[in-house]
Formats: structure tokens, sequence, C-alpha cells
């Protein structure tokens, strides 16, 4: 009996290639779910050298793979960060590469305001570890700027109002780089403004700003977002110009609040940051002025009081005369009897001497001195022979070591140092006769100080009553005629008559005693 084998389950199913069997699920999946939306935290995300961006969408249960093309991903608002919940709008589609489905993302935004707040904080931190909100970092603001950067848009009522607060306070030149303040091209045109405002090169055809001013009005945390991107706030730490943020109202605070080196709570406070009130500089100029002008005639008065203090305690000229002249006036009363005492010293000395000189000692003398000058002629002679003869015998020694050029050289070294000693000694010379002439003007003026004529000149005056000094009201009533000695001339009062004298040079030494008022 033959044995039947039983049919295996299944053979009369058709057979797929694996091409196929793929195929049609693409196409299945593709024509049941068309364009869906999805919501999920942003899990692993890699960005290729080609641009595109591959990330996966997560929840508690499950991942969803997801590719944006990279079109699409220059056009989004919002970047897809790790971490950040997200609302996905696309088709699902299968990669049979890998045999798994995926979704290609259209567009992508932030699951609402928590969304965006945790992304932000995420970035914040990021940042803030790299030292780019560092204190250190930041740069003093200068006191005037002459040129003020700013970095806006040219159609808003920012521009205006800054433009206005700067007339206002203290007219400024103001370079303007218009920028996209909102949207997509935002971040990058900001940040390229503010490197390009670094790259202008100081004192060349555009002037390079002393101050930069990123200012825009206020909006919703979506309108300032551009200004939370991380290219703006590296190009504001990276900037070589101090920058003033002026964001938003006073309340909005973005990234670019940190890395600037000032925030301005509204853009006309920035203007304001930006330069002083010019008023206010000019009173605090005039008021300086004039608190240095009353000190300056403090000092003076006070140095003039000084100086009169102390002329008052310097003794009069007759006064620092007197002792030199009384010495001098002693000297020459002991001068003959000195001269008659030396002249009679000499005439006793003459004597004494005059009497040992006689003939016969004068001759006996004469013959010692002949005798012992031709002992000495006698050998003379030969003394100077040995002496040529050892001085020939040095000379050939020496001869052969002689050199013309040599004695040449030393002589011309000689020749540049005696003219140095005689250049320091005529400098020297000079110098000491300048000393000297200084000090002689020196003790001029204070021979003209001393004299009374210079008192005459301070608003004194000398008082003679028949040509003596009069010193007392006594004397000038008993006086005929009264002479009055001014500065500038004499003054002849008497008899009823006045006349005035022409200027007479003032005597060198004045009267012994005077009257000065």
């Amino acid at each position: 009996m033959d044995l039947i084998d039983e049919p295996t389950p299944g053979m009369n199913a058709p057979e797929f290639s694996v091409s196929e069997l793929s195929g049609a699920v693409k196409r299945m999946i593709e024509g049941e779910f068309g364009h869906v939306r999805i919501r999920g935290e942003v899990g692993r995300v890699s960005r290729p050298r080609s641009g595109h961006v591959y990330l996966d969408l997560k929840d508690d249960k499950a991942v969803l793979s997801g590719v944006m093309w990279k079109g699409v991903a220059a056009r989004q608002a919002t970047q897809p960060e790790e971490g950040m919940e997200v609302v996905a709008t696309g088709r699902l589609t299968t990669f049979p590469g890998q045999s798994k489905y995926q979704i290609v993302i259209e567009e992508i935004a932030p699951a609402g305001m928590g969304a965006l707040m945790a992304m932000l904080e995420k970035r914040k931190a990021a940042l803030h570890a790299e030292g780019l909100f560092a204190p250190e970092r930041k740069q003093a603001l200068p006191f005037l700027p002459e040129v003020i950067g700013v970095v806006t848009s040219p159609s808003g009522a920012v521009i205006r109002d800054i433009l206005h607060r700067l007339r206002d306070r203290f007219p400024r030149k103001v370079l303007i780089w218009p920028v996209a303040v909102q949207g997509e091209r935002c971040a990058p045109e900001v940040a390229n403004a503010i490197r390009g405002f670094n790259a202008l090169t100081p004192g060349g055809a555009i002037p390079r700003p002393d101050v930069l001013i990123v200012a825009r009005g206020g909006g919703s945390v979506e309108d300032l977002w551009g200004f939370n991107e991380e290219a703006v706030v590296r190009a504001t730490a990276e900037s070589d110009i101090p920058l003033i943020s002026a964001v938003g109202h006073e309340t909005d605070t973005t990234l670019i609040d940190y890395a600037s080196d000032r925030r301005a709570p509204t853009p006309t406070a920035a203007a304001e940051i930006a330069v002083p009130v010019r008023r206010d500089l000019l009173a605090w100029t005039a008021e300086q002025e004039g608190r240095l002008t009353a000190a300056l005639m403090q000092g003076i008065t006070r140095r003039a009081q000084r100086l009169t203090d102390l002329s008052r305690a310097l003794p009069r000229a007759e006064t620092l005369l007197d002792t030199p002249r009384q010495r001098l006036d002693r000297a020459g009363d002991r001068l003959p009897a000195a001269l008659r005492s030396v002249v009679h010293q000499g005439e006793a000395r003459l004597s004494r001497v005059a009497g040992g000189l006689r003939p016969s000692l004068l001759t006996g003398r004469t013959g010692q001195m002949r005798d012992r000058l031709q002992n000495w002629s006698g050998r003379l002679a030969p003394a100077l022979e040995r002496g040529r003869l050892a001085k020939a015998r040095e000379l050939e020694k020496v001869a052969p070591r002689l050199d013309p050029r040599r004695i040449d050289q030393a002589r011309e070294r000689g020749q540049r140092d005696l003219e140095a000693l005689s250049a320091r000694l005529a400098r020297a010379g000079q110098g000491q006769i300048d000393g000297w002439q200084a000090r002689l003007d020196g003790l001029d003026r204070m021979r003209q100080t001393l004299g009374y004529t210079e008192t005459l000149k301070r608003g004194y005056a000398v008082v003679r009553g028949d040509g003596d000094v009069v010193t007392t009201q006594a004397a000038a009533k008993a006086a005929g005629a009264l002479e009055i000695e001014f500065a500038d001339g004499k003054l002849a009062v008497g008899g009823g008559a006045v006349k005035a004298t022409s200027k007479k040079k003032p005597k060198e030494e004045p009267p012994e005693q005077g009257s000065l008022f």
C-alpha cells in the first residue's frame, strides 16, 4: 500500500521577492497615512555634511525615525534639539534598505511655550558653561563715542526713537546696518551685521563704530526668538566693539542680553546709555572752570601775602653794609703804619747783609766757584759722550720696533684726545662763567629789591625838611621847606609854592635814616 504525503500548509501562497514585499508595504503605508502630525520628544539628532537632518521622535513607549531634507531644514524657524518636545508634520514612508518605517518631516515646531522655554534654558546653560556670559569678558563702554553703530530694522519706530534721543542728548554720527528683526532671516543677518561692524578698518573710508546698539521693539517669544539663536550670541561675545543690547521691552529677556557688554531695557534707554547729556557736561565744565579759577586766585593771594610777610623780615641794605664798611675803614687806618713798618724791616735786613760784604771775601768766593766750574767742565765732556753712547745703544734696540704708521696713529689719537679735552675744558669754563653770571644777576636783582628805590615803587615816599630827612610830625612843622621824593621824582613844598622836579636816577645808597609811608 503506497503512502500519500500530506500537503504542506501555505503551499498555494504566492511567493514575493524582498523588494516586492518592501514596495508593497511602502505603498500601503504611504497610501493609508499620507500626511500626519506627530507630537513627541526629539531624541537622537544627526546632521551629516549633506545638510539633511536625521532624528528620532519618541514617547515613553515607542520611537519613530524621522528625516528632514536639506531644503526643508533650512526653512524651519526652530531647529530641533535633543530633549525638545515638538509637533512634526509630514508623511509616513518606509526605508527598504533597513526595513524600517519613518516620517519625512515637512514642518516642525515646538509643542507649546513650555518646549520653547525648556530649549531656551538648555541653550542658556550650555553657552554659560562655555564662559560666553562671564563678567570678565564684558568691556567698558566709551564715555563719549564718535561713531555709534545701530543694528535694527531701518523702517521701524526703534531707529527713529534712537536717533531722536541721541539728537536731544548729544548728537553723534550713526551708522545703521539694516536687518530683519524677526523670522528665519533674523539670526544670520544680525550675526553678520555685528561681525561686519567689527571687520571695518579704523580710519578707513567707512568709520569703525566705537559702540554698537542691537535694538528691536517688544514682541512675543516667537518674535524675539532670533536673538536667542546661538549664532547671534557667539557673534555678540566675540565682538571687539562694546555692544549694548536693547531687544524688547523691560520685561523681555533674550540670550543676547547675557552676552552683551550692557543691557538696556528699551531702545531709547540704549541711546541714553551710549552718550551723556551735553548740557550736563557743559555745566560741569563751567563749574570746574570756576573752581579752578578760584583755587588759582586763592593760591596767588596766599603766596603774595607770604612774600609780603617774608619781605618784612629782611634787613635793610645799609644794615648789611655797615659791618664791612667799618672793617674797611679800620684796615685803611692801619695801612700807612703797616707800610712804614715793612719798609723799616727791609732796611734793617739790607743793613745786616751789607755789613758782611767785603772785596776779599767776594774774590775768594769767586775763585772757589771758578775752580769748581773748571772741574765740572773737564768731567762734562766724557759724561756727555757716555750718555750719548748709551742713548744710541737704546735707540738701536728700539729702532726696529719703531713704525712710522703707529707713531702717526698714536699722534692722531693724542690729537683727538687733546681736542676732546680742549672742548670739555671750554664747555666747563663756559658753564662756570654762566654760573658766575647767573649769581651776579641774582645778587644784582637782590640789591635792587633791597634798595629803598624798590620800596618807593610800592607807594612809599621819603620826606626831607631843609635838606635833612624828616621822621616826625614836629620836625616837619619846624622845617621851612619840605621835599617829598617819590618813585618817579621829587616834589618840593615850601613858602606856599609847590613845584615838581624831574625824575632823577635814585642813588645806590639811601640816606641813613628816612621815613617811608
